[in-house]
């Protein structure tokens, strides 16, 4: 069963989307300051510039913290039983919010701290999730 998904179109997210089913991972910087931007929209939340440019993310980072659901009533998630949903500080300076994915335990598997490579849940609608696994 798919993940929940954005309704198409979406103008702020929709290139994230578009290049998830390359299995590209994109983040903003703002053309202006150099700030990253994440998660997409249309500004900075900094200062309101919109002069926002996309960049692709080399997908690595580390565990800044996580918690491991033991019960999801969401038919999307009711089988998974436990998995780790986290926020991983990628490389290049954004935080994202994710799930650890290619463990056996998440309860004695995954720890903060961690080092991390993104890999891809392929949804039937063409799009594919991002989620994250130890490297």
């Amino acid at each position: 069963m798919d993940r929940p998904q954005p309704r198409f179109p979406e103008p702020d997210t929709q290139p994230f989307w578009e290049a998830t089913k390359e299995h590209r991972l994109l983040y903003q910087v703002d053309r202006d300051t150099g700030d990253v931007v994440f998660f997409p929209r249309r500004h900075n939340p900094k200062n309101g510039s919109s002069n926002l440019e996309w960049r692709e993310s080399k997908g690595e980072g580390t565990v800044y913290t996580f918690s491991v659901v033991r019960l999801n009533r969401h038919p999307a998630f009711a089988n998974l039983g436990p998995y780790a949903v986290a926020y991983v500080d990628l490389d290049e300076g954004f935080r994202m919010l994710t799930n650890i994915v290619g463990v056996e335990d998440p309860t004695k598997d995954i720890y903060i701290g961690q080092r991390v490579r993104v890999t891809w849940l392929d949804q039937s609608t063409g799009i594919s999730i991002p989620v994250f696994t130890p490297i």
